[in-house]
């Protein structure tokens, strides 16, 4: 069964592409950015309740996790909403507490990054890290029975 959008947000994902395109081709030095650092990024618009970016750019805050070269790194998702949610983790940044969302984590490319706008405490940090583990942590392999 095929639910209806909301009317108050249509998502426009033919903007969305032009962007990507453009992002793509575009040739630039990577930024120098590691781990820790929160940047703007063009997540851009994405499926269902996958984060989506805001703006002209598409962009949101995210945290980097792990820095796998010059080009690729693992982020996190930010936002401003604080849930009561294991997957949104509260951290301080520019003295506002923000969360980051955990279940939102992905590879991105480096030609999506715009500004940086701060770096993470280490404490914070290294919380996330933990949350993180604790959310690769995958179950077991079910038992072997009959059918469903």
């Amino acid at each position: 069964m095929i639910m209806e959008l909301k009317a108050e947000y249509i998502k426009d994902f033919d903007k969305w592409i032009i962007k990507k395109k453009n992002l793509h081709n575009k040739i630039v030095v990577p930024p120098l950015f590691k781990e820790r650092d929160i940047w703007w990024v063009s997540v851009g618009i994405n499926v269902g309740y996958e984060e989506d970016g805001k703006d002209s750019n598409y962009v949101r805050p995210v945290l980097i996790v792990k820095k796998f070269n010059r080009e690729m790194f693992l982020g996190v998702p930010m936002s401003t909403k604080l849930k009561d949610n294991k997957y949104y983790i509260p951290v301080t940044v520019k003295k506002n507490t923000v969360s980051v969302m955990t279940s939102q984590i992905r590879v991105f490319s480096s030609k999506r990054i715009w500004n940086k706008l701060a770096e993470l405490d280490c404490g914070d940090f290294e919380r996330v890290l933990e949350e993180l583990k604790e959310f690769f942590i995958l179950p077991s392999k079910p038992k072997q029975g009959g059918r469903g």
